[in-house]
């Protein structure tokens, strides 16, 4: 399989656990994600329960992955590859209409079984560090969370490792079908040499597209830019406090360790460098941001560059012909939906086994 980012690392674990033989090959298993990574820009938030949608495609997937990163977190804990994870997720009305939008959510979230919480204005106020003082209101779910994107790569990788996931850190060149029966269907060419394999999984990302064009098949999918933050919030202020990340305008604030805090990740199609409007637009909260945030450190800057599909919905999850299989462009969700995007892959593979 071609792509070392969360989905693919997420499919290789998976497929290793299940006794399978799998290469992984992506150049940054050397040299670490670049900033053409979406995996770079990820923060990590889990966001299930508060999806606006109650069915659907994108409904389905958003609750097995949550139910499985909790059972994967779980297993690799025991295992000794624990994965940081916050629980909880505040989203926060900017205005009327959409507080009325969280309360009816939340009215159908309770007839579906699940605990989502309002929290008034004035609930909001009691919070600590405070937050924009134009929130109408905000919907909690507890169930939803954060997971640190970085260590719970390195997890899977690790653990994946020592269940015999074999890794080749080069670049996949061309993608050849094979000619010696379906155990050899396909050949990977890659700058070590070729490869054949009976399936070839694509978790490339914005590299997919050109793998893939030469077989007959166009997905494209363009870039789109994500800045984020880190920051060392000022004495006394300890967003732990709160009850979870938040979620404000598409602006996610999740509290770190040591009195810090991630604020990202913006959205600026088709560029490879951020602009300082869109990255100040970030700093100030859109123009929201309460004076501890205005006065807070910036300790560390990066992005990296989601993959949105052109004119189709985010995620491509698609069995393209007998054995090749794409998993790719799954934009702003590629953490959360990276353990559901795994077990597809693991399903179609388990249809064709005798």
């Amino acid at each position: 399989m071609i792509g070392a980012g969360v989905v693919g690392l997420s499919v290789g674990w998976l497929l290793s656990q299940q006794g399978h033989a799998v290469l992984l090959v992506d150049p940054a298993l050397e040299t670490g994600q670049n900033s053409e990574a979406g995996s770079s820009a990820a923060l990590g938030l889990l966001m299930a329960q508060v999806f606006r949608r109650s069915s659907g495609r994108g409904w389905r997937l958003r609750q097995q992955s949550l139910a499985l990163w909790q059972a994967w977190r779980v297993q690799l804990e025991q295992r000794g590859e624990p994965i940081p994870y916050r629980p909880g997720l505040l989203q926060l009305a900017g205005n009327e209409e959409e507080w009325l939008a969280q309360q009816r959510l939340a009215e159908q979230r309770q007839h579906q079984g699940l605990p989502l919480k309002l929290l008034d204005a004035a609930a909001l106020r009691a919070l600590q560090p405070c937050l924009p003082s134009s929130a109408a209101g905000g919907l909690l779910s507890p169930l939803d969370g954060q997971i640190d994107p970085q260590p719970a790569m390195q997890a899977l990788l690790n653990d994946g490792r020592r269940h015999g996931l074999q890794t080749l850190a080069c670049k996949a060149l061309q993608l050849e079908r094979g000619s010696r029966g379906p155990e050899q269907r396909w050949c990977i060419h890659t700058e070590a040499g070729r490869h054949q394999s009976q399936w070839l999984v694509i978790a490339a990302g914005l590299a997919s597209p050109a793998l893939i064009s030469p077989l007959g098949h166009e997905r494209p999918q363009s870039p789109v830019l994500g800045q984020a933050l880190e920051l060392q919030l000022p004495a006394g202020c300890d967003a732990s406090a709160w009850p979870g990340s938040l979620s404000w305008g598409g602006i996610n604030l999740v509290p770190r360790p040591g009195q810090r805090l991630w604020l990202g990740a913006t959205v600026e199609p088709g560029v490879s460098t951020g602009s300082l409007e869109a990255l100040t637009n970030l700093r100030e909260l859109g123009g929201e941001a309460p004076t501890w945030l205005a006065e807070a450190e910036v300790l560390r800057h990066w992005q990296g560059l989601r993959a949105r599909p052109d004119n189709r919905p985010a995620p491509l999850i698609e069995d393209l012909e007998p054995g090749l299989l794409l998993t790719s462009g799954h934009y702003r969700n590629g953490v959360l939906l990276a353990p559901a995007s795994a077990a597809w892959v693991a399903e179609q593979i388990a249809r064709e086994e005798p």
